[in-house]
């Protein structure tokens, strides 16, 4: 089994099949331990038919009574063998399916440290939730079919040839219906994968839309719109549920006649036998052996079924795997130029904003998304032409631009560890620099209210935080970074007045010869900035300070004057 700390090994991404293959020869000879054993086992599995009918045949018919326990005992001995290859192939397919679950996590979790701060702007958080809660043992489970799956082929193919011995007819019955048996349930197989598919896709919108609603809950439920999006889960959630009911609509017939036919095909085989055995043509103990022929054929029939059934689902999964596998990073241009080297201009020609160097510049908008799509720009997480110092920023070597400019979001992630930790990240800062950033982020009282101080634990998320909280720890965090270019989205929005008034006025000078951009719609933190751009269907309408546009720009002032009178109220 895969070792915590070993390389999982590069995942085959063409398709779901081929995905799946590369996990079997990953693990090449746990997987031929497997399907050996799993070979010999079941094949051992129609030994005891003969031995019993050598038994009755040979002593219990003519009286023989050393025959008769010699045969006995062998029966005793193959039972007692098999079931010891019983419990390895066990434990060897446990394996087998242990390594695929742990290699698939590993890739998945590698990709998404590679995919980094772009992993959000591609993909949903309901994907990642999907792949790792459900996706991962579905497609470990699958590996099952590398075992007795293998075993099924061999054993059909041995009992087939014993029973050839027995009755020419019984063997063409056998070699015909196994197959028919098994293909009767193929349509089903695919009218599952079409439903699956679906099914995996609406499971990860609506547990990205659960993220959602838990943390915007108390922002809904204050702007009034907690009813609207609880209509609109209900409605998601009933689709979902139907889709589930087609899911398990074709997953009961499958496994309806995983169990039913093999116990027909046996019915039919036994009768079949029991005519031969009355007309002469076959002996008793054939008669017994043909029935225990049949008896074990129950399980490669019921393994053949069942090895469909769950590579039909794990294709679906593994191609959720695949196509999140296939996602890149932001690369550096082939040609990477070198960053300014002194500040300079950052222009947006997209939306029309240009940040000048060394200043405090807000971006305004009706739409909080129009702002978060210019930072994401900025911060170089989209595509697009934006400039820095007049040289395209996505020709400037990455690491560069990764160094000087940071955009602080107000949903980063908070790791748990002591809040040292989680403000200095893998920085070391004195005790003098993290009170300044303390100070500036307001966030005193949260560092005197915790038992340890800055040696505190936080959990994970900041989850024994408030909300403000959380934003402030994020902003003295941002601040002991340090960058050139700080690009803050809504960094006060969680903050009551008092608090909001005083962080604006210390990020000012916190800030002081660094250039910072901020987005918000709060007159506390406007009024300190250098220049506001306010954004309209994502451009710039209007540039100035923040006096200047409540002056001359009325849909400026209708936007922010509503936030005025919140804050006298």
């Amino acid at each position: 089994m895969i070792d915590a700390h070993e390389d999982p090994g590069t995942p085959d991404c063409r398709g779901g099949w081929r995905y799946l293959w590369w996990l079997v020869t990953r693990q090449s000879g746990r997987s031929a331990a497997g399907a050996l054993l799993a070979t010999v086992w079941m094949t051992l599995l129609a030994l005891p038919p003969y031995l019993l009918a050598r038994a009755i045949d040979d002593g219990l018919e003519p009286g023989d009574r050393g025959a008769l326990f010699g045969w006995t005992a062998a029966v005793l001995g193959i039972g007692v063998f098999n079931a010891w290859l019983g419990i390895l192939r066990h434990r060897t397919m446990t394996k087998v399916r242990m390594d695929a679950n742990f290699r698939t996590v590993k890739v998945v979790v590698g990709q998404s440290a590679r995919l980094g701060a772009a992993l959000g702007r591609q993909v949903g958080a309901g994907e990642v939730v999907t792949i790792g809660v459900g996706d991962v043992q579905t497609i470990s489970q699958s590996l099952t079919v590398v075992g007795p799956g293998i075993a099924a082929i061999v054993t059909y193919g041995v009992v087939a040839a014993l029973l050839m011995s027995v009755s020419l007819q019984l063997s063409v019955v056998i070699l015909l219906g196994v197959p028919l048996t098994a293909g009767l349930v193929g349509p089903l197989m695919g009218r599952l994968q079409g439903a699956e598919t679906e099914y995996r896709e609406r499971q990860g919108v609506l547990t990205a839309r659960i993220g959602d609603l838990a943390g915007g809950l108390r922002v809904l439920n204050g702007l009034g719109g907690k009813g609207l999006f609880a209509d609109s889960f209900r409605r998601d959630s009933q689709e979902l549920r139907a889709q589930g009911y087609r899911v398990g609509a074709a997953t009961s017939w499958i496994q309806a006649l995983g169990t039913g036919l093999p116990t027909l095909f046996l019915a039919v085989v036994t009768w079949l036998a029991a005519r031969l055995a009355a007309q002469g043509e076959i002996t008793i103990g054939q008669l017994v052996s043909v029935y225990g022929y049949a008896a074990v054929l129950v399980a490669p029939v019921y393994f053949f079924i069942e090895s469909g059934y769950q590579l039909s689902r794990a294709v679906v999964a593994a191609r959720r795997v695949v196509r999140f596998l296939s996602l890149e990073p932001v690369a550096d241009h082939p040609d990477a130029r070198d960053a300014p080297a002194s500040p300079a201009v950052l222009h947006d020609p997209d939306s029309g904003v240009r940040v000048l160097p060394e200043r405090l510049t807000a971006l305004v908008g009706a739409d909080p998304v129009e702002s978060e799509a210019v930072v994401d720009r900025l911060g170089r997480y989209a595509e697009s032409a934006v400039t820095w110092g007049g040289v395209r920023l996505d020709e400037i070597a990455l690491a560069q631009v990764r160094e000087r400019i940071l955009v602080a979001d107000n949903e980063a992630d908070l790791f748990a560890g002591t809040l040292r930790e989680l403000v200095c990240g893998r920085r070391e800062h004195d005790e003098e620099t993290i009170a300044r950033a303390v100070r500036a982020a307001a966030a005193d009282d949260i560092v005197l209210g915790l038992p340890d101080g800055l040696d505190s634990d936080v959990a994970a998320q900041g989850r024994n935080l408030s909300g403000g909280q959380r934003q402030r720890v994020r902003l003295v965090r941002a601040l002991l970074a340090d960058p050139e270019v700080l690009l803050a989205v809504e960094p006060t929005s969680a903050l009551d007045a008092h608090t909001e008034a005083a962080v604006a006025a210390r990020l000012r000078a916190a800030r002081s010869g660094r250039t910072t951009v901020v987005t918000s719609t709060s007159p506390l933190m406007l009024d300190q900035v250098d220049t506001v751009h306010f954004l309209v269907d994502g451009k710039v309408a209007a540039s100035g300070s923040h006096h200047e546009l409540l002056d001359g720009e009325p849909g400026y002032r209708a936007l922010v004057a509503r936030d005025t009178e919140e804050v006298l109220r």
